[in-house]
């Protein structure tokens, strides 16, 4: 493929995923009802903190749909599409954005922003019933009471790969996961003459 000189097929990007540039692009009609009530079902559903982390998820699935898209174009035994294109499925695969029975191009040019909000830290952490609500999640996410293997994660955005979902937990550190108590249970303690008081004032902060 390295034969058309002439610039006229230009490769679409696999870079997508990485965090660089532009994370968010500006509606063209920002008034629009329709959308803005599917922005605003979006936030509520997901616990998201404003309409901008849900225009950053919009402007990846962009940019995956135009790569496949452009791929699409091609011959289905082309170099460049069975390269290019077996990369984009298997990174979305590995995401758990795609399932393993939805493996083709068509299925990514299908995807809705919702797909890839399923795949949050946020929504999994309320999924596997460690917090009460999508809003506690992310308080608990930011107060740094959430890891995934060994790692404390405090980003409510953090997109979790199939193989880390089972390692979604509490931190060692965290109340939750057998560590030392918060600020209120240590306070309710020392009023009981249990000793433990004083602490850190951000414990019990929320985001």
């Amino acid at each position: 493929w390295g034969g058309h000189g002439c610039g006229g097929a230009t490769m679409p990007s696999t870079t997508f995923l990485r965090n660089h540039g532009k994370t968010s692009r500006t509606p063209n009609r920002p008034f629009e009802k329709e959308r803005m009530d599917a922005e605003m079902k979006l936030i509520g559903e997901y616990g998201l903190k404003n309409k901008r982390e849900v225009w950053r998820v919009q402007l990846v699935l962009a940019k995956i749909r135009k790569a496949a898209r452009t791929l699409l174009t091609l011959d289905e035994k082309d170099g460049r599409r069975v390269f290019e294109g077996a990369a984009i499925l298997r990174r979305l695969l590995r995401m758990g954005v795609l399932s393993e029975d939805r493996t083709t191009l068509d299925y990514v040019l299908a995807l809705k922003p919702a797909d890839f909000l399923e795949r949050r830290l946020q929504t999994q952490v309320f999924k596997l019933g460690l917090a009460k609500s999508i809003h506690h999640a992310r308080v608990l996410i930011k107060q740094r009471h959430i890891r995934v293997g060994k790692q404390i994660v405090d980003v409510p955005s953090f997109m979790v790969r199939t193989d880390s979902q089972k390692h979604i937990d509490f931190a060692l550190t965290s109340p939750f996961g057998g560590g030392r108590p918060g600020r209120v249970k240590r306070k309710a303690l020392a009023a009981k003459g249990g000793g433990g008081g004083g602490g850190d004032a951000a414990d019990e902060e929320e985001d």
